[in-house]
């Protein structure tokens, strides 16, 4: 796995090992990114259930100005910031050792507000409804914040019919999907 854009371009990038991951494919990740690439410039960017990181690292490569990494995972946590030392993008990141609910709570004393919120959590748990209805009502996001949720083919987003979100665009691929959605 690498970054395949920006300052940290072809920077090779761990996995955890022995940990449960699905490493974004370099296709998929570029397909991502070339949509959110209008929203990149400076924005603060949120990488929840961030895993290796990667997806974080690679918004920073491409021009965020600040990232939060949420991971509980210890082996993961490990890797992010390994990662973040190799492609030297540390001063730039925040990593959290919390679990995404945790840690909303922390950055909302914190005061911070996210331009882009992404999350890929285990697929088929439902921890994508569990944080979007907690998310929702959070003051680390404002009525033009980009959420993006990686998820299986399989998840139901019908819920957000009764919330302040809505989907605005899907990006479906061979056995995952690609979520945008934003506040009503």
């Amino acid at each position: 796995m690498r970054v395949i854009a920006g300052r940290a371009r072809r920077l090779q990038l761990k996995t955890p090992e022995g940990y449960d991951t699905r490493p974004t494919t370099d296709k998929t990740k570029e397909t991502l990114f070339n949509i959110l690439n209008p929203y990149l410039t400076n924005a603060d960017f949120l990488d929840c259930f961030a895993g290796s990181g990667a997806i974080g690292i690679e918004a920073l490569s491409r021009g965020a100005k600040y990232t939060a990494f949420v991971e509980n995972n210890r082996i993961a946590l490990d890797c992010i910031r390994a990662n973040l030392k190799s492609t030297q993008l540390e001063s730039e990141a925040e990593v959290l050792a919390s679990s995404v609910l945790e840690a909303i709570r922390i950055l909302e004393i914190k005061g911070k507000v996210f331009d882009i919120v992404f999350m890929d959590p285990p697929y088929n748990n439902s921890l994508e409804k569990e944080t979007l209805l907690i998310l929702q009502n959070s003051s680390i996001i404002y009525c033009d914040t980009v959420i993006v949720v990686e998820a299986s083919l399989l998840t139901d987003f019908g819920y957000l019919e009764d919330t302040k979100l809505r989907i605005y665009k899907k990006k479906e691929y061979k056995t995952n999907q690609h979520v945008f959605i934003e506040m009503k």
